[in-house]
């Protein structure tokens, strides 16, 4: 099994470009956030009828997947699953608040398509390949890297 920082060294490899790493900035959080609501935005009366806490925010599907996404995180670092807790909380709160004001799902496949369109045009201007396309974990790293990237107090050299 790699180590997180084994599989952020070769996720690097496609994103030197600083317009790539930008784009990959605001799109891999954007995808996340659309993802969270769109599982959010399936129905989830069994959830809600089996727990009776009266708390959509966590008694939904992506609360579940979330759970799993988490486990996923805590094998490679319990550090990086806090922050990524942290991430998904917030992605959580701000899609209930946005399914109060737009269809979420509509809205979330907006956000998903968008991100999309900007994560294969950073990979353009790159001139590499999306790294998923070579394992699909790398869908789980993208996350963890931009975290990492962002919010890390130390240098890093991706």
């Amino acid at each position: 099994m790699r180590t997180l920082e084994q599989w952020f060294e070769e996720y690097a490899v496609s994103h030197q470009n600083p317009k790539n790493k930008a784009i990959h900035y605001i799109c891999v959080p954007a995808i996340y956030f659309s993802i969270v609501g769109l599982l959010m935005s399936i129905p989830s009366g069994f959830i809600a009828n089996t727990l009776k806490l009266n708390a959509p925010i966590i008694e939904n599907w992506a609360v579940v997947v979330l759970l799993f996404v988490l486990l996923f995180y805590i094998r490679l670092s319990v550090a990086m699953a806090f922050k990524i807790a942290i991430l998904s909380a917030i992605c959580l709160v701000v899609n209930y608040y946005m399914g109060k004001v737009f269809p979420l799902w509509i809205f979330s496949i907006g956000v998903f398509v968008l991100a999309w369109i900007g994560q294969f045009y950073g990979h353009n201007i790159e001139g590499k390949k999306p790294s998923f396309l070579k394992d699909l974990q790398f869908l789980m790293i993208g996350p963890a890297w931009v975290v990492e990237n962002l919010f890390s107090k130390k240098e890093t050299k991706n």
